[in-house]
């Protein structure tokens, strides 16, 4: 990592309310380059409070874009961090509509050009998306990192029409305990704990809505472009990595919208800024990567970016199975056109007469973290204990190395004698010694079998073909390899399990994998630059010496058959601020089943944060906790919020809902 100190531009930074239409102040902060010449603003726009929370990776690329001649600006969303108003469900109307005013407000500004790029990775990535659907004029570029263009599919609510346990209720739990937090006396003043108080008042769980809406119905649509891709008019950048869940957006994107205004990447990364050297890596220069984005689209400079492939992509070569990596091997390809006349998809027919997959309801324990965040046990271990529990089919790797970029894809012929359930693929590469490393899965609810817009029960003892896309992935399978897809019924914690699901029977001669086979071809020289970032903020971890638990914890209680997976999601721990401001947050999670019981599912999520500041003796601290249960007819979830000022409780609430179980 190359950290610059010296730019083109010497820059300023002034913390600002930008007035909305109905009288709301949204809090922003906002780094200029010293000049007499308006210039163009660049917008990223979330909840995650700016004076704290994202402060450390703000000040990694807010300075340096206005070093290079940006006015780059970073604004809270509405009843969050230190702006007015109170919160709402995410991606709602409000939001955007603010956002819209908020990139008009810039472009209004003396400083400004008049033009408008708008940025973000995940939230704020989702956000750029949107607001692009939306179409304001001074908008005419996005960069889009690790983001989705389907919130019910592609999101981390429901995966192939099925709940998806593990963050449907981890990210609950989380903006639960992100919400609660309050305003900072040492920007907004006096009026603190009003503001903190009546945004508290007006806080319901996620949740609630979520599992409300079971099936991709007018709720989901809303702020998901698929639904209208040439409602886009800026240029886009889209960007994921291989290792985030939200990477097919980009392989959609590149298809959908028009070749003069998308460009596509993705790296073999996680659910990180591809420039933060976090693993997997290789880390590339992604500042500089997106400079050549808004020089082209905001100040009319031919930097050659619409020049290159339409999609670059990231191709890993085989290895070994492991929970982190530093680096992955592999090399960087580049198409232009998507889908691409180089791929082909080639069917493996899987034979073998009729299976019963019939999995435990642990399997999935081994799947890693849904949001891997280059922590050292996010990625998922050997796949030999899942294989074991799934039915597997083989096809040896002989002569050439099979390369594969895209969607794979599986035909299941499968007779279920009841009315719900599902089936969970997982294509993995099998080494010499045995060794199996997860490339790629996915997953389907049978009673969406007929679309994620209903739930249609399987004829009981009926027989039917079910296709289903795996996750997208650039990999190769070497010779004296083998590829094996897995298949089972269950998949805990990532898919909640179906009540009276008692797995299926597959009839292998009817069934096959498709994988997007790509021919070799002569690549274009597709490089990056060092990564680069201005000065760190200089934040503080304290060093603490109590040992840290694990990152991943697996307990079993042999005599119960139950297992528990206890995860600690490492958000920051205990951090000091250069203004003074201690922050301290520690969350826990914990996800319980029985091995032969579906509706023994079981989820908690404990959040403890702490805000500090000595010099205004401010002493706040939130405590969360986050349960979902669920039996054969309702999801059951409980939820608690405790704020405290000192050792005085302001605020204590708790919810309890029962909600049908129509499709999840």
């Amino acid at each position: 990592m190359h950290i610059r100190t010296t730019f083109p531009y010497e820059t300023t930074r002034e913390d600002v309310r930008i007035p909305l239409p109905d009288g709301t102040r949204l809090y922003a902060r906002i780094w200029r380059p010293v000049t007499d010449e308006p210039v163009p603003a660049l917008l990223e726009y979330l909840p995650y409070r700016l004076s704290d929370w994202t402060a450390p990776r703000d000040w990694q690329r807010h300075p340096w874009y206005a070093g290079h001649g940006y006015a780059s600006v970073r604004v809270d969303v509405r009843g969050h961090g230190n702006s007015e108003g109170l919160p709402g469900d995410e991606y709602h109307a409000t939001e955007l509509a603010d956002g819209v005013a908020v990139i008009h407000w810039l472009a209004q500004q003396e400083w400004c050009s008049g033009r408008v790029g708008m940025f973000g990775i995940s939230w704020g990535g989702f956000n750029s998306l949107q607001i692009a659907a939306l179409a304001p004029e001074p908008l005419k570029a996005v960069v889009t990192v690790c983001s989705t263009d389907d919130r019910y599919d592609n999101d981390v609510h429901y995966m192939g029409g099925s709940v998806l346990a593990v963050d449907m209720h981890a990210w609950a739990a989380t903006m639960l305990a992100f919400v609660s937090r309050p305003p900072d006396p040492a920007q907004v003043g006096e009026g603190w704990k009003d503001m903190w108080l009546k945004r508290l008042e007006a806080v319901d769980p996620f949740i609630h809505t979520w599992l409300a809406h079971q099936t991709r119905d007018g709720y989901w649509k809303h702020g998901s472009v698929c639904e209208d891709y040439s409602a886009i008019r800026a240029k886009v950048l889209a960007v994921g990595g291989w290792h985030d869940p939200y990477r097919d957006t980009v392989l959609r994107l590149v298809e959908h919208l028009a070749p003069d205004r998308v460009r596509g990447l993705i790296g073999p990364w996680s659910h990180q800024y591809p420039d933060r050297g976090l693993p997997p890596g290789p880390s590339i220069g992604f500042l500089q990567e997106t400079l050549r984005w808004w020089d082209q689209h905001l100040k009319d400079k031919d930097t050659g970016v619409m020049s290159e492939p339409l999609l670059r992509a990231w191709i890993s070569d085989s290895h070994r199975p492991a929970t982190v990596y530093e680096t992955l091997p592999g090399r960087w390809a580049g198409e232009n056109s998507w889908p691409s006349p180089n791929i082909e998809p080639v069917a493996y027919a899987l034979g073998g007469g009729p299976q019963i997959v019939d999995s435990p309801q642990q399997t999935g324990l081994d799947a890693g973290r849904f949001f891997p965040f280059g922590n050292d046990a996010d990625l998922p271990p050997d796949q030999r204990d899942e294989d074991a529990k799934s039915v597997c089919f083989e096809f040896p790797v002989e002569g050439a190395p099979i390369e594969i970029l895209g969607r794979p894809r599986v035909k299941l012929r499968i007779r279920m004698d009841v009315p719900r359930g599902q089936a969970i693929a997982r294509l993995c590469d099998i080494a010499p010694d045995g060794s199996s490393t997860l490339v790629t899965r996915g997953a389907l609810n049978l009673s969406a079998r007929g679309g994620r817009d209903r739930a249609d029960d399987w004829p009981v003892g009926g027989t039917e073909d079910v296709t289903f896309e795996l996750n997208g992935i650039g990999h190769t399978f070497p010779p004296g390899h083998r590829i094996r897809l897995a298949v089972s019924s269950s998949y805990w914690p990532w898919i909640w399990p179906q009540a009276g699901s008692v797995g299926f029977t597959l009839d292998a001669d009817g069934s096959l994998v498709e994988l997007p086979v790509r021919r070799a071809v002569e690549e274009p020289a597709i490089g990056f630059e060092e990564p680069e970032q201005s000065e760190p903020l200089g934040v503080v971890y304290p060093v603490t010496l109590d040992e840290q638990r694990p990152e991943r914890l697996v307990v079993r209680d042999v005599a119960k058959g139950e297992w528990r997976l206890e995860v600690d999601p490492r958000y920051g721990g205990t951090r000091v601020y250069p203004d003074g401001l201690e922050f301290t947050e520690d969350a826990l999670e914990t996800y319980t089943i029985q091995e032969n019981d579906p509706l023994s599912a079981r989820t908690r999520s404990d959040w403890a944060i702490r805000l500090h500041r000595p010099e205004l003796a401010w002493d706040v601290r939130i405590e969360t906790r986050s349960e979902i249960a669920a039996d054969d007819s309702d999801f059951i979830t409980s939820d608690e919020v405790v704020c405290k000022e000192g050792d005085e409780v302001v605020f204590h609430r708790t919810w309890e809902k029962r909600i049908p179980r129509t499709a999840g």
